[in-house]
Order: C-alpha cells, then sequence, then structure tokens
C-alpha cells in the first residue's frame, strides 16, 4: 500500500534551499537542505552566484525525491518559494552576466537616498507599487546599476528575480508570478503588470522582464531537470510565490485579521487582507499572495542579531546573556535602546540609521542592556503593528515563528510590545510548508487559501503582561520621537 501523495515546496533561501514535503494535510513529513554562500567581500555588498543556487536547488530536490520513493510517496507537483528583492542579469543566451544581487546588498544607497529626496515621488512609486524606495527594492538596484555600472551590465539583455531563472531551467519559459514581482518595485499593485514609471527610473524596458503569471500557474517539468532528479517528465511545477506572503500561509496566517511575525537575524510582521495598498506615510509593504489576498506589513532589519552582537561584545554566550535579559524587569530598569545596529528597514526605511541608548546609567549593566535592545526590536515591531493598521488592516492575533523564540525573553517582550497573544508555530514549516500549500491549491486540493491555513494549528501560546504593555505602549511614543531627533544628525 503506497503512502499518501506530497507536494515539493522549492524555497530559495538567502544561504540555502530548502526542500519541503507535506501531504495535503499540511504535516510536513520530510526537509533536505543545501547551502552556499552570500558573498559581501566589497562593502555593502550582498550577492550570490545564480547557477550555484539553481545546482543546489536540485541537489536538495533530488534528495527529497529520493526519500519519498523510499517511503512510497508520490510527488503530485513542485512548487517555489524564494527570498524577495533579489535581481540577476542575462546574456543573449540566457546565462548570467551578473552576480545575483541580494536584499540585503546596499550599494545602491546613494540612488535610494536620491530618489527619496523627491518626497512626492517617491510616494507616488510606493503608492502605485507598495514596494517602498529602499536599497532592497529592485528598482532601486536596477537604477543603480544601469545609471553608473556599465562594467556590470554591459552584456546584459534581460533582467529577473533569481527564482524566475531557476524555474526557467525547470519549465524552459521566462516567466514570473505576480507575487514574487509585487516587490520589486516595478509592478503596479493595481493592474499586476508592470508600472512604466518604475521602469523608467529603473533604465529599462517592460520587454526585458519575464512575463508575469499567477501564482497558482503550473507548467511542465521539462526533461532534463526530471532525469536529473527522478521525477516524471512533464511533473506540474507551481510558479509559486515571495517567501514573505508564503510565510503567512505556512503559519496559517491567511484570514483576515491574523498576522505573521517572524524572528530571525531580521523579523516581519505581516497581516493578509483581500485588497492592496499602503498606509499614508508609506510605512508599510503591500505584496501579493495569490487569489486575490495581499500581505501589508513591514521587515525590520535588526532581529535576533542584537541578541549575538550583545553576546560578542559582552563575551557570554547568547543564551545565558538572554537568560540574565530575562531576570531584568520589563523596563531595562529605565534604559530605552534604538538598536539600528544595520540601518532599519520598517516603518522608518532608512538604511544608514544607527543605534543608540537613552537614560544609560552607572547601574546597568551587560543584562539591562541586552534587555534593552531586545525590548528594542519588540518596539520596532510594535510601530511596524501601528503602521499596519493604519493602512486599514484589522490585527486581533499573531502566528510568530522563528529561532529567536527559543529564548522566553523574546516572546514575552514582543506579546507586552504588541499587547497580543502570541501563537507560536514555530514547527509550521513556514514559506516552504506556504509553498507547498499553494502547490495544493493549485492541483485543485482546495478551494481557497483560507481552507489550506486552516489546517496549520499552532503549537503554544505567550499571553502579554499587562503592566509591562502599559509601560510598552507609553515608551513607544519616546522611541518614535528619539528616531525623529536622531535622524537627521551628522555622526
Amino acid at each position: 500500500m503506497s503512502a499518501a501523495p506530497v507536494v515539493l515546496g522549492i524555497d530559495l533561501g538567502t544561504t540555502a534551499t530548502k526542500v519541503v514535503a507535506a501531504g495535503v494535510d499540511a504535516r510536513v513529513l520530510h526537509q533536505t537542505e543545501r547551502g552556499y554562500p552570500l558573498r559581501t567581500d566589497d562593502t555593502g555588498e550582498a550577492t550570490q552566484d545564480a547557477v550555484q543556487v539553481r545546482g543546489a536547488a536540485i541537489e536538495a530536490l533530488a534528495e527529497c525525491v529520493a526519500w519519498a520513493k523510499e517511503h512510497g510517496h508520490e510527488v503530485a507537483g513542485l512548487s517555489f518559494s524564494t527570498a524577495m528583492h533579489t535581481l540577476v542579469g542575462l546574456d543573449a543566451s540566457g546565462a548570467p552576466a551578473t552576480p545575483a544581487f541580494n536584499w540585503a546588498d546596499t550599494r545602491a544607497a546613494e540612488v535610494a537616498a536620491r530618489i527619496r529626496s523627491d518626497r512626492e515621488a517617491a510616494a507616488a512609486l510606493h503608492r502605485a507599487t507598495g514596494t517602498p524606495v529602499h536599497t532592497q527594492s529592485v528598482m532601486v538596484k536596477l537604477a543603480w546599476l544601469t545609471g553608473s555600472r556599465s562594467d556590470l551590465t554591459r552584456d546584459v539583455v534581460r533582467w529577473c528575480a533569481l527564482k524566475d531563472f531557476v524555474v526557467a531551467d525547470f519549465v524552459g519559459e521566462f516567466v514570473t508570478e505576480y507575487s514574487l514581482s509585487s516587490g520589486s518595485g516595478l509592478q503596479s499593485m493595481s493592474t499586476l503588470q508592470w508600472h512604466e514609471p518604475a521602469l523608467e527610473v529603473a533604465g529599462i524596458r517592460a520587454e526585458q522582464l519575464p512575463e508575469i503569471h499567477a501564482p497558482t500557474t503550473t507548467m511542465p517539468l521539462k526533461p532534463q531537470v526530471a532525469e536529473a532528479v527522478g521525477l516524471p517528465e512533464g511533473l506540474p511545477v507551481v510558479l509559486g510565490g515571495g517567501d514573505g506572503p508564503l510565510a503567512n500561509l505556512g503559519v496559517g496566517a491567511v484570514q483576515p485579521g491574523v498576522a505573521a511575525l517572524s524572528l530571525g537575524t531580521s523579523g516581519a510582521l505581516r497581516v493578509t487582507r483581500d485588497k492592496p495598498g499602503v498606509d499614508e506615510r508609506c510605512r508599510t509593504f503591500s505584496y501579493a499572495l495569490a487569489d486575490g489576498l495581499w500581505v501589508i506589513g513591514g521587515a525590520v532589519s535588526n532581529g535576533a542579531v542584537v541578541a549575538q552582537w550583545a553576546s560578542e561584545a559582552f563575551g557570554v554566550d547568547v543564551a545565558d546573556l538572554l537568560d540574565e535579559a530575562a531576570a531584568v524587569p520589563p523596563g531595562a530598569e529605565g534604559l530605552i535602546a534604538l538598536p539600528y545596529l544595520l540601518g532599519e528597514r520598517a516603518p522608518w526605511w532608512e538604511p544608514g540609521l544607527t543605534g543608540s541608548f537613552l537614560g544609560l546609567r552607572r547601574s546597568h549593566g551587560r543584562a539591562e542592556m541586552t534587555r534593552a535592545v531586545v525590548e528594542g526590536v519588540a518596539q520596532q515591531l510594535a510601530l511596524v503593528l501601528d503602521a499596519v493598521r493604519d493602512s486599514g488592516a484589522e490585527v486581533r492575533a499573531v502566528r510568530a515563528t522563528g529561532g529567536g523564540f527559543r529564548s522566553r525573553v523574546w516572546a514575552d517582550a514582543i506579546a507586552a510590545a504588541l499587547d497580543i497573544d502570541l501563537d507560536l508555530a514555530e514547527g509550521s514549516g513556514g514559506s516552504g510548508l506556504g509553498a507547498v500549500l499553494l502547490g495544493w491549491r493549485a492541483l485543485g486540493e482546495f478551494d481557497s487559501l483560507e481552507r489550506a491555513a486552516e489546517l496549520v494549528v499552532p503549537e503554544g501560546r505567550v499571553t502579554p503582561d499587562e503592566a509591562a504593555a502599559r509601560l510598552m505602549a507609553r515608551r513607544r511614543a519616546v522611541v518614535e520621537q528619539v528616531y525623529e531627533t536622531l535622524r537627521d544628525l551628522p555622526l
């Protein structure tokens, strides 16, 4: 008797590709992974080798296919997830002519600042595309490359995201889908097609970009890849989407009012709704999921990395240091931190921001300082939540995932800052599972993504301390005021 069929979700990440196998019950059965380096040789550089990423995807997929066969699972289809805001230039043969630029590449900072200097024009682009004018934006990277880096672009004929390059090898078509392209800064939220004013800023033409399809579009697997991984030729390949929107699906945060919060090195908060749009102050992004659903939210550059910084600065193991911080009362004995170690994205979108401590006293030590930076990250996520609500989206529940939640101090601080119960969904499978569920939807097993999301059940709950929540709410206004005061100081 054969086991239940599976869809394999191929999640192309920043430093590794993961392949997740799950059935129609949303239960993750197996996962494989292949890593690759993120090149950071030059100041601000963050690039990948597109061919290496494609090879890693095929290797990880082949291993997962072998597992499925060994355990009697038929593979019903493949579906993709990917890190957003990537860019690679292709030559006339379709081979990479540039490195694959990652979202974290900041070498376009001066170009981003120049575009943002015309506040009205930058806001118009943000409101039309749903993507902030920031170094992570593909539009901004293109403006930098086409405007001043002919050494990198001289052989480029076409531009695409890293996933589009990998998918082209799987299906033989130069295509993208509107979930991934909605984060490029080049796509109109209203038409789901390339936005001409953004293309003009980027210095490219629409015909240089892939054809846009729905995320649930399926295409047949090419013979060469099928043979390499041990799958039948013509197997359905679902185009998939961006890892942010698919993470909402993967943790079950698709119903209106349910937000997804992730805490890794960086962090993010996103809520799903049935229409696009950003808040009036342009603090949020608006990215497509599928089936008319959009995620509204923001990513913060500084997540659990702040605890790692404190660990290195104080010479103490990070787990021990977080235990010390957990023993400090909420409020860190009067210490406030703006933890902008890596600049900041939402809600400020200012890559040049620097961090600071406010209220530092002789009595404060490493435990208080660590507690303060943890609470600073929590406050930043709460500011994103405020912006999301200002965009008109309801948030009444939060599904939380990420390695940071292995320490209770993170969960307690974030629950207090948001003043919402956190439903922990660490074992859900994240964006890889989201790709699988989208795949099952594309194959007709679910009549809606909401129905698919109902299958994902959280593993636990963290309830905010009422006194801590009141304290964090009072202090959040101080954080905003200090940001406004310090952002323009010539430090």
